[in-house]
């Protein structure tokens, strides 16, 4: 663990879709058990920036990149990065809970399984604290046969978070994962991300500024790919430094 707490940093990163560049020399560093929220208008870079803590760009054709991405002071960002490890260790949850067509309880198995793990009592223990870290556990305990899609959209989300947990991440991506929930749904994700940083380190994406400032220790805000400006999440919204940010945090634009 390094001794100022960071675990992913970024330094002068720069990505293309082709020719049209996305993000524009990011240099941040998102501390350990924190949760840390990027927030600006649709198409400034935020999901962009996310999917390069997981090499998940890489699934992009003709993207590229510059620049350099830690995690732990390993550089991720290089050909000689083990994507798959690093995929393990970093934890997704989309935008639209996407389970699985399978049941409750293989949803949450389907990880540990593909990483090797076959005792069924191993498996049994590691599908009930995933569900109990996300706050699922109670409300599916005696129907974990049931088909995962049959839930509801705020237990699917959660169902989604759990299945990242499975497999004992240290980092966990949330892209807009409350945008598709009604507010009772919003609020228990909330609740969650804020238990879940006891354990894990949390980057979020949300287009909810409000949101944002609940959940989140430090806050980006970023626009035309670049991060304008970053720190603690009071600072960021009650004293800006950036003229641009605070245009956008009162609503005068985007």
């Amino acid at each position: 663990m390094n001794n100022n707490g960071t675990i992913i940093e970024t330094r002068g990163l720069n990505l293309w879709y082709g020719d049209c560049q996305a993000l524009v020399d990011i240099t941040m560093s998102v501390l350990r058990n924190r949760v840390t929220a990027l927030i600006g208008p649709s198409g400034c870079g935020k999901s962009t920036l996310i999917r390069c803590f997981n090499r998940m760009n890489d699934l992009v054709d003709h993207c590229r990149t510059e620049g350099s991405v830690f995690m732990d002071g390993l550089d991720i960002s290089g050909p000689k990065a083990d994507v798959v490890a690093v995929r393990r260790k970093v934890g997704m949850v989309f935008q639209k809970p996407n389970p699985f067509p399978k049941s409750i309880y293989e949803n949450v198995a389907y990880g540990p399984r593909v990483h090797g793990v076959r005792d069924t009592g191993e498996l049994d223990r590691i599908v009930e604290q995933s569900l109990r870290q996300a706050a699922l556990w109670d409300e599916v305990k005696d129907r974990l046969n049931d088909p995962a899609p049959g839930l509801s959209g705020g237990q699917q989300q959660r169902l989604c978070i759990a299945r990242s947990l499975a497999v004992n991440p240290e980092v966990i991506l949330m892209d807009e994962p409350c945008s598709a929930l009604d507010p009772i749904a919003t609020a228990k994700i909330e609740n969650l991300i804020g238990n879940l940083k006891q354990r894990y380190t949390v980057v979020i994406v949300t287009h909810n500024m409000q949101q944002a400032a609940r959940v989140s220790d430090r806050t980006g805000f970023m626009y035309l790919g670049r991060l304008i400006e970053f720190g603690e999440t009071t600072q960021i919204f009650e004293r800006p430094v950036q003229e641009l940010t605070e245009n956008y945090i009162t609503g005068r634009f985007g």
